[in-house]
């Protein structure tokens, strides 16, 4: 995208003055006198008078919550400091989904405005069953009551962990629910990554209990969990906290335990229970709730603990300003429960959506069998990656011509950037033309977006339409070495850097799990620059349209001749042009003795097709021509396998790493850690190049 050019308009808002994030626009300019009449005079504001701002937003989100504060927070206080945010505010999170406040009723009142009892509240759809399950607000906040006591009755209490291995399913829900209820910390992994992974995550949070799926089923496999089950339990040993696995039937017959240790069914563990009353344990504004995990694809997983009132009034400014959730949405994303978009997915719950579970495969029995089931169950705001969407152009399905999608008003891509080329595929073939296209990011760190969609500014061909409103985002000096006491250097829009945040918002998370004095979480995020939250992420602020354009992770970034660019650019070039490509990998080589990076790409071919000295020739002249001489790679060679995690997110640092000298050792969140034992060869790049003579 030439960044000096604005791209084409795709989709606007029919009337962006019936919004709810207008209608909060007017009630600031009418409480502080200002005349803000557009979506980045909004955004401006929100980051320039943090506190006024949340002020304002805490009390328009309508949540539930008792106690009161004086200030929201201090400003002056640097983001790596971790400021504290509403000081004095309780707000339990499970309080929050299962029920709603009444505007104008006092803060404390619960209701179920949008949450009544007969009304569906959960949709589980299970890949391959001809039932699908239905769970009214009633009974799920009676099932959760159950849970809970039983909970309560095994000893779980405030700041206990709780670790799920399971399905994106209502059980999972119904134990999220249960723990959040009782104040404690939740953490889940899904039952397709390795033991090896799951252990890398559930030992460094010493869990009270982990509640496991008996079988999974995937791509038309059920797989039977218990032998990972049994060696999940004796990984466990010398965990002094664990008490026991939680078996949770995934078919209506639950599978035999007994030959599992320390482990009891869902049923029995729920025969404790003494009360069906639902009750929420009083937990302040900066209690931690949620521990997420960074992708570990060099190591273990750093363990990110969010906040209970920093992941709630965030998720919810998402909700209902960003993404227009009322009761009469219907929410489906598509994700496991291992990554942070399954608790976006939950936490549509809050504005009272009916949130549709999906679990399994999304291209099972064939590539539109997830296309009706938007059409079938109505659903208003779809959830899905870059992936799903280039499985559909790829194969010349066009959703709007396999269901009804009248129904549809949101789709939102996240986990990897979203091409130029998808852009317009989905407006102009793909979907009805009245859908909004949201590109988010964000992700696990935050648990939530630095850019998304928003209902208020057109949607142009690439990049996120704009910054989160309330979350500080500026773009650094990427060149600067950075380190103590450099502050760093800001670039104007149109320029590429780093991604940064100057400033703290309340879903900064609060610590690592068991990190001494914070030193893991102080270089993760504080060390370049002082006084800002380096994120890793290179990206670009459109000088027209504001966009904000996602160019590839900073670590990742290319390097060649002291000209910077991002993976993201090469693989626009390669994703239409290059039919014969299945996928890509783009990193830089430099080792010790290297005087200059080299740009490696490796490419997989579709079965059949070759990477011909021909082909070579092509991609390279194409790259020359869209992009510029510097961005042709030095090297292009075919590969067999590209390592991504279990959410089918590529991953570049390792390779990069690999292929410039490192032996690293493969996480656990790997779906394909042998992928990278090809690349090791390449650290001697010149004996591939030009083999020696054997003599």
């Amino acid at each position: 995208m030439d960044s000096l050019q604005v791209p084409r308009k795709l989709w606007e808002h029919p009337d962006p003055t019936s919004t709810e994030m207008y209608k909060l626009m007017q009630e600031i300019n009418q409480r502080h006198h200002l005349n803000i009449k557009t979506f980045w005079d909004l955004y401006q504001y929100s980051i320039s008078q943090r506190a006024q701002f949340w002020d304002q937003c805490f009390q328009y989100l309508n949540l539930i919550y008792s106690g009161s504060y004086k200030t929201v927070v201090d400003e002056s206080a640097s983001i790596d400091s971790i400021p504290v945010w509403f000081d004095g505010i309780h707000v339990n999170l499970a309080e929050n989904l299962l029920y709603s406040r009444t505007a104008g009723t006092p803060a404390s009142q619960r209701g179920t405005l949008g949450k009544e009892d007969g009304k569906v509240a959960v949709t589980e759809v299970r890949e391959g069953a001809t039932e699908i399950r239905h769970v009214t607000w009633g009974q799920l906040r009676r099932e959760v009551a159950v849970l809970a006591s039983a909970m309560k009755a095994h000893g779980v209490q405030k700041g206990d962990r709780v670790v799920v291995v399971a399905s994106n399913s209502v059980d999972t829900l119904k134990v999220l629910l249960a723990v959040a209820s009782l104040g404690g910390l939740f953490s889940s992994s899904s039952t397709d990554m390795g033991v090896q992974g799951i252990l890398q995550r559930t030992l460094q949070v010493t869990p009270k209990y982990i509640f496991m799926d008996d079988t999974t089923v995937y791509n038309g496999k059920t797989v039977d969990l218990r032998v990972k089950m049994t060696e999940i339990v004796n990984g466990m040993t010398g965990c002094e906290n664990f008490v026991g696995m939680v078996s949770m039937p995934r078919f209506v017959e639950a599978k035999d335990i007994s030959n599992v240790p320390r482990t009891e069914t869902l049923v029995q563990f729920s025969s404790k229970a003494t009360s069906s009353q639902l009750s929420f344990e009083k937990t302040s504004f900066r209690d931690p709730f949620l521990v997420a995990y960074s992708s570990g694809t060099t190591g273990s997983p750093k363990c990110i603990v969010h906040s209970i009132g920093g992941l709630l009034v965030s998720s919810v400014k998402e909700m209902k300003l960003h993404r227009e959730l009322t009761p009469e949405s219907v929410a489906l994303q598509y994700t496991t429960t291992g990554w942070i978009m399954y608790i976006s997915s939950v936490m549509a719950l809050q504005p009272g959506c009916r949130v549709v579970l999906y679990d399994g495969s999304p291209f099972q029995p064939d590539l539109t069998t997830f296309i009706k089931l938007l059409g079938d169950q109505k659903v208003t705001k779809f959830g899905t990656s870059p992936r799903w969407v280039h499985e559909m152009q790829k194969n010349g399905i066009k959703p709007k011509g396999v269901a009804d999608l009248s129904n549809l008003k949101m789709v939102i891509s996240t986990g990897m950037v979203l091409s130029d080329q998808q852009f317009e595929w989905f407006y102009d073939v793909g979907f009805p033309k009245h859908v909004h296209l949201g590109n988010i990011s964000g992700g696990t760190d935050l648990a939530g977006c630095f850019a998304q969609e928003n209902p208020l500014t057109p949607v142009y061909v690439g990049g996120c339409q704009g910054p989160s409103l309330g979350t500080p985002l500026a773009v650094y000096d990427s060149l600067l070495e950075g380190g103590k006491g450099v502050k760093g250097t800001e670039v104007a829009h149109g320029t590429a850097g780093e991604l940064v945040a100057p400033a703290a918002f309340p879903n900064v998370p609060i610590q690592f799990w068991n990190d001494v004095a914070g030193a893991k979480f102080s270089a993760a995020y504080f060390e370049k620059y002082d006084g800002v939250w380096t994120h890793g992420d290179f990206i670009m602020i459109h000088p027209a349209t504001k966009n904000v354009v996602f160019l590839g992770r900073a670590d990742g970034v290319l390097n060649p001749s002291g000209v910077r660019f991002g993976s993201a650019e090469i693989y626009a070039v390669l994703e239409n042009d290059f039919p014969a490509l299945a996928d890509s990998i783009c990193v830089g080589q430099r080792r010790p003795q290297d005087d200059d990076e080299a740009v490696m790409l490796f490419c997989l071919m579709k079965p059949g097709e070759q990477l011909t000295a021909r082909l070579v020739r092509e991609i390279k002249a194409a790259i020359r021509t869209q992009l510029s001489a510097r961005h042709v790679p030095k090297y292009v060679f075919e590969t067999p396998d590209i390592p991504t995690t279990v959410n089918l997110k590529k991953v570049e640092l390792p390779v990069k790493q690999i292929v410039s000298g490192k032996i690293i050792k493969p996480s656990g969140t790997l779906l394909n850690p042998q992928s990278l034992e090809y690349y090791y060869q390449f650290a001697k790049v010149e004996d591939i190049v030009n083999p020696k003579s054997k003599l």
